[in-house]
């Protein structure tokens, strides 16, 4: 399956998709960026991926933009789409053209803290405990069906900084996963439902107990 990587800004969690796409069943075909300055780039250069820079200020509105980004990815003749940081909201005209074939990370266990600010509003509810959702992308903005989450403690110590450098270290063992289900079909999107293995996923895979080279069984 070839995957286009949508990134903003560092693209750590696109650095992690690269070191594992050696042994994946998906091959990044493209990354594209909405800021011209994304540090992400560099990576995707780096290890000789085609790279797509649309910058969003370009467009006079938000329809023209993602009809561009549809003409980029067309040209690498991608299938899937993995959204990581992409700071953008998506219209439903995008998120139709890719529906079941997208994914995004969300630094919350969803459907708790859609949107921004995720460890900051964790810390003044002051929950126990926080985590990472993986979920496809539909129309109604981080409100896809949930595939999986990893789930872990906050401690009356812990600060933004702690919780995203805890929710980065989960991403980045845990989304390259999910990606190679989705380019190997053992997980799907049908109804509005996520599918395990033609089952329907009732509640989301945890994770976080799992190791890196685990397949589902």
């Amino acid at each position: 399956m070839r995957i286009a990587v949508l990134i903003s800004g560092t693209g750590s969690n696109l650095q992690a998709l690269i070191d594992h796409q050696p042994s994946a069943h998906y091959q990044i075909g493209c990354v594209l960026s909405n800021r011209p300055d994304a540090k992400g780039i560099t990576f995707a250069q780096q290890a000789g991926i085609a790279t797509e820079i649309l910058d969003h200020t370009q467009f006079d509105t938000r329809e023209a933009f993602d009809e561009g980004m549809i003409a980029a990815l067309s040209r690498h003749q991608i299938d899937a789409i993995v959204l990581a940081g992409f700071m953008r909201i998506l219209t439903r005209g995008f998120v139709n053209h890719y529906l079941g074939k997208m994914l995004n990370i969300h630094p919350s266990l969803l459907p708790k803290y859609p949107g921004l600010n995720t460890h900051q509003r964790a810390l003044d509810a002051q929950d126990t405990e926080h985590g990472i959702s993986i979920h496809f992308v539909t129309p109604e903005l981080d409100g896809g069906p949930v595939i999986c989450q990893s789930k872990f403690q906050i401690h009356t110590d812990d600060t933004v900084e702690t919780l995203q450098k805890k929710a980065h270290y989960y991403e980045h063992q845990s989304y390259w996963q999910v990606v190679e289900w989705l380019a190997t079909g053992e997980i799907t999107l049908k109804n509005g439902q996520a599918w395990l293995k033609n089952q329907p996923l009732t509640t989301p895979i945890e994770l976080n107990s799992m190791k890196q080279s685990e397949s589902i069984s």
